[in-house]
């Protein structure tokens, strides 16, 4: 038997930690934007398939000299181009110890401590968020699968109160599940649809408002109308604008009618743990499940996403994997894989633990109302500058800004295009692009742990600068 030396297992995960901490420090003072696109990393990893192997040391300064330069920064202070956490160091330290301990989170009896502190983890969570306590949650990679879980279950639950069982049967010959979804919903609940069989263009989308709000009269004479069996899609924190569906009108309106009711909330859900945003998020309660994110306000590392759903029976009956290998719960026992679509499966709920017990519900209250504090900051500095239009009202964390918004419309695309592109060279800040409302837009999302009243004063200075310096190219060039 080959067995790896305890002193060469020590001297690899400490040549791994030295370049990981080498990296973690010096990222605030890193460009923002990685060095490389993707075809220059691609340049860099390309080699033939090596026949042998090469001595392990090498091979990870190698892995840290070809990717250096292809590197993000979402752990950094300034990057604001999509809802991604800075992945807290205690997150990352446990989400070593879980690598380093190698379990397998598929069943209660595989890994005993895994599936124990989901258990724990999952009721803190159902506490923080304030959720139905009896709900059920399952630990996947992010909100994309969380959807896909939450409406499996919906699927079969709507189905079965008419007489049919998907989970046995499949959707042929089934009756038809009629989808009623917000026009602005997010692609992942559309691509959840896609994978479920309920298609993504067989859907009622409801109109919205210039937010991306579901227009509440609308909606309820939609839902007065919906038949049997039905699934009711809403929204809690759009990804451009931060909005949220009317939740105390629209959820007792579709459950009323019968429908599942199922909340997308990746980010937008933990609004509810600080009193100065749990106001947007009221009435989703009484929604029938919930998809959310670990690694974006929790800032637990990727991957690390939540599934609830209120009806346990109905998670389980569209999650479970059975068979005459595996372990059957004891009383008290909860199997993980009943939870989720994987049966081999990471330890998610270490880092999730971890991090709700060094922070605890204040510090994630404080991250969460820093962070808005920091939209708000962003967003006043630049509505002083002319022409730079704020687009949201900043209710979270989101910040959506039009360049040239006194120009001519084209004019405008090219001015905020050029924008981005001028900001990403610059370096001081990430910034992303988006197209809302037919029209070309810059987007920031402040999520990350490190992200401070300082450090968004010094990306709004650095935003202006770049607009600047657009407007003084295109006017030397005669536009």
């Amino acid at each position: 038997m080959v067995r790896t030396p305890p002193e060469d297992i020590a001297r690899l995960w400490q040549q791994a930690s030295r370049s990981a901490i080498a990296f973690r420090q010096g990222v605030a003072d890193r460009a923002a934007a990685p060095q490389e696109d993707y075809a220059a990393s691609l340049r860099s990893f390309v080699a033939t398939l090596p026949e042998s192997g090469s001595d392990p040391a090498e091979v990870l300064d190698d892995l840290v000299r070809r990717a250096d330069r292809g590197l993000m920064t979402p752990t950094g202070p300034r990057f604001f181009g999509w809802v991604i956490g800075g992945s807290h160091p205690v997150g990352v330290a446990a989400d070593w110890l879980t690598s380093a301990w190698g379990q397998n989170a598929g069943n209660h009896q595989a890994a005993p401590a895994a599936s124990a502190v989901e258990t724990v983890a999952a009721g803190w969570l159902l506490e923080l968020l304030d959720l139905p306590r009896e709900a059920s949650v399952g630990f996947v990679t992010g909100a994309t699968v969380a959807n896909v879980t939450a409406l499996a279950a919906a699927r079969g639950e709507v189905l079965r109160r008419v007489g049919w069982d998907v989970e046995r049967d499949g959707l042929f010959g089934a009756p038809e599940v009629t989808v009623v979804i917000g026009a602005e919903a997010h692609t992942t609940v559309y691509a959840a649809l896609q994978l479920l069989g309920l298609g993504r263009d067989r859907v009622t989308r409801l109109p919205v408002d210039d937010h991306g709000r579901v227009f509440v009269r609308p909606a309820l004479e939609v839902l007065s109308g919906v038949g049997q069996p039905a699934i009711v899609v809403l929204q809690a924190g759009h990804v451009n604008t931060g909005a949220f569906d009317d939740f105390g009108v629209l959820v007792p309106a579709a459950r009323a009618a019968g429908a599942w009711v199922h909340v997308d909330g990746a980010f937008g859900l933990w609004a509810r743990v600080s009193e100065q945003t749990s106001h947007l998020a009221v009435g989703l309660e009484g929604a029938d499940s919930w998809a959310v994110d670990g690694h974006k306000w929790l800032q637990t590392p990727y991957d690390s996403g939540f599934v609830v759903v209120r009806d346990e029976q109905a998670h389980r009956r569209a999650m479970t994997i059975a068979a005459s290998y595996l372990p059957t719960p004891g009383e008290g026992e909860r199997d993980p894989s009943h939870y989720v679509p994987e049966l081999s499966r990471r330890a998610r709920g270490f880092a999730v633990w971890a991090m709700i017990r060094t922070l605890g519900r204040d510090g994630i209250r404080e991250v969460v109302e820093r962070h808005c504090a920091c939209a708000r900051l962003v967003a006043g500095r630049l509505r002083t500058e002319p022409g730079i239009a704020v687009l949201n009202d900043v209710d979270l964390n989101q910040v959506l800004v039009r360049f040239g918004a006194d120009r001519p419309d084209d004019e405008g695309d090219r001015v905020t295009r050029a924008t981005i592109e001028r900001i990403r060279a610059d370096g001081v800040c990430f910034t992303g692009g988006a197209t809302w409302l037919g029209r070309e837009v810059m987007r920031l999302s402040v999520v990350g742990f490190e992200t401070d009243a300082d450090e968004a004063a010094r990306s709004a200075e650095a935003i202006v600068t770049a607009y600047r310096s657009v407007l003084a190219a295109g006017s030397a060039h005669g536009s």
